[in-house]
């Protein structure tokens, strides 16, 4: 007799996609933070060198100034001292700075993202199988390209919003719009692909963190509580 379908838990959905989030940051964030930094990094001067070459040179001077910077000030003490401090400078406008482009990177790069991890595992799924019953290197396989498809779509905003978001106010008035006219004309449009490397190092192995951490802490929640 064939096996019934697990039901769609939403309670365990939540659990185990906030797990897959946790193993995606654990493995990708180091270099989110160096995406940011070669995406926001100042136009050279005429006959001047850029700060960073690229994105092992952005790694070695992002660590030998935290390193340093843990004996100075700093600016912020923490993520609620950053919103306190954003808050009195600009109020609730200030904390929710570059939602649109948050929303135009993550709506279709999320619809890339999934549409694509749903299809891979129909494609690496056995005949006769079932889709639950994929192993971890073949979950690991969509989940990383998964990461990939997402990330190709999700650049071009990504460099607009980190730019936005890290301006000085007033900068751009009318937002995205000032951002992508000073990217292209400044620098050209390869500039809207800042950080593509770093972005391409990080998104296959983070992605695949995330989607098997996704699925091995469903297939726990579905072992120590079936009936929720």
């Amino acid at each position: 007799m064939a096996e019934q379908p697990q039901p769609i838990s939403p309670v365990k959905n939540f659990f185990a996609g906030g797990f897959g989030g946790v193993c995606l940051v654990f493995v990708g964030h180091p270099l989110d933070t160096i995406k940011v930094r070669l995406q926001t990094q100042p136009k050279p001067q005429p006959g001047q060198p850029p700060l960073y070459s690229g994105t092992f040179d952005c790694f070695r001077k992002t660590l030998v100034g935290e390193i340093q910077a843990a004996t100075g000030e700093t600016k912020y003490t923490g993520s609620l001292d950053c919103a306190k401090q954003l808050y009195r400078e600009a109020g609730i406008r200030g904390v929710y700075k570059g939602t649109v482009l948050t929303l135009m990177r993550d709506v279709p790069a999320s619809g890339m993202y999934f549409m694509t991890y749903e299809w891979l595992k129909n494609i690496l799924t056995p005949e006769g199988k079932s889709v639950s019953d994929l192993s971890a290197p073949r979950i690991l396989f969509a989940g990383g390209l998964a990461g990939i498809f997402n990330w190709a779509v999700a650049i071009p905003p990504d460099v607009l919003k980190s730019r936005f978001q890290t301006a000085p106010p007033g900068k751009y008035p009318n937002g995205f719009r000032d951002v992508l006219r000073e990217l292209i004309r400044e620098e050209g449009v390869a500039s809207l692909y800042k950080g593509f490397t770093a972005v391409m190092i990080r998104a296959f192995p983070a992605n695949a963190a995330c989607f098997l951490g996704f699925e091995v802490a469903m297939k726990f929640l579905n072992w120590i509580a079936p009936g929720l």
